[in-house]
């Protein structure tokens, strides 16, 4: 993506308005200077590009829209459904995704990608595929077979990000990921959670090892993220990932069933999933978000959130001012 002078003007008057912004206040934006990250207002040029991100500590740039697989994978040998995932994920590749990402703890999920990714294989759409896995188990034992069911089931030779899920037995599996990065099996690690309540535990780990990802729910209705681990994580320049980002769908229970503000048109909301991905999408520290779907249509409007302008700190404060006043 071009990165001209106009542009970068744009992302530096944002991130001062967002430091500025009585939206942030006390939440520690103050030194949060990260303009590279913010792709707010691109040119006509860029528009019906998706919106990249670069990974920190490499400057890799990756899709800001990836794919989560949570429940939405799940389907077991179900014929029809695993067909329909493949239309789904060629969806996906088809509108400039990239991160896929998965977990042991998602049932068949991991299975049923890796069917997928092959059914895709002939045509080549997953070619720009960032793969994205985790460890979830007690056992300190089990976290190198585990890396290696998830080779086997994705079908691939190595994996681009490996994660520990919700901290579970994090010191010894950080020691199992560090070695499997060492060996060039994994290119990133990072850690997971879903729970505000362990952000203090997470943001010690933030602090103390060297992680490249981390894993996080931010949504318009759980701001938490905001405190503490999204400026700590710009600060030690490691990607963020944002789970749930509908909150598991709750947020279209709250708000689906509402009017969208005509001033969403602004930044070319036409869909409250886009308004909701917008939104994560203008913080300055989030690298890439990973709604889940089933379904080809939204995850063709969910990508359309990639494209356009994105919310600047007013805009990001209004938007928030509305969903609380419905």
């Amino acid at each position: 993506m071009t990165h001209d002078v106009t542009l970068d003007d744009q992302r530096r008057d944002f991130l001062k308005g967002l430091a500025a912004s009585s939206l942030l206040a006390g939440a520690g934006f103050a030194g949060l200077l990260w303009p590279r990250l913010l792709n707010a207002a691109q040119p006509d040029a860029v528009k019906s590009e998706m919106l990249q991100r670069p990974i920190p500590k490499t400057g890799e740039m990756i899709p800001a829209l990836g794919m989560g697989t949570w429940i939405t994978f799940n389907v077991g040998d179900d014929k029809r459904a695993r067909a329909e995932r493949v239309k789904v994920l060629r969806a996906f590749f088809e509108a400039g995704g990239g991160m896929i990402d998965s977990s042991p703890m998602y049932g068949s999920a991991e299975e049923v990608v890796g069917h997928c990714l092959n059914a895709l294989q002939d045509d080549g759409a997953a070619r720009d595929m960032f793969s994205a896995s985790k460890i979830w188990t007690a056992f300190e034992g089990s976290g190198k077979s585990q890396f290696q069911d998830t080779l086997r089931l994705w079908g691939v030779p190595k994996m681009d990000v490996m994660q520990i899920h919700n901290l579970l037995n994090w010191q010894a599996h950080l020691k199992t990921l560090t070695a499997l990065k060492s060996e060039g099996l994994v290119r990133y690690i990072g850690i997971t959670t879903s729970h505000s309540r362990r952000h203090e535990e997470f943001a010690a780990i933030m602090r103390n090892e060297p992680l490249d990802f981390v894993q996080i729910t931010y949504h318009m209705d759980n701001r938490a993220a905001e405190d503490v681990l999204l400026p700590l994580a710009a600060e030690r320049q490691i990607a963020v990932i944002i789970n749930r980002p509908f909150s598991g769908g709750s947020l279209f229970s709250r708000y689906g069933d509402k009017k969208l503000p005509d001033w969403a048109g602004e930044i070319g909301c036409q869909a409250w999933s886009q308004f909701f991905l917008k939104f994560i999408l203008s913080h300055p520290a989030v690298t890439v978000a990973i709604p889940a779907t089933s379904r080809v249509d939204h995850m063709q409007e969910n990508m359309a959130a990639g494209r356009g302008a994105l919310p600047d700190a007013a805009m990001r404060a209004r938007m928030i001012d509305y969903c609380a006043g419905l």
